[in-house]
């Protein structure tokens, strides 16, 4: 027979959302950072296409 699912306490909700937040967080961190190194043309691990080259390849 069904038997309901014992209800999840709110500190571990919580727990479990701060975790989720914390992520969300890191990787907005991530990527402020990514954007900032592409505009100041430092951007080691990032590869992307300049106008310059996309002119030669025509």
């Amino acid at each position: 027979m069904a038997v309901p699912k014992k209800k999840t306490s709110k500190s571990k909700r919580n727990q479990r959302r701060a975790h989720w937040f914390k992520k969300a967080e890191l990787q907005a961190q991530r990527a402020l950072s990514l954007g900032k190194s592409v505009l100041t043309g430092k951007a080691n691990g990032f590869v992307y296409p300049t106008k310059e080259e996309e002119e030669t390849e025509e």
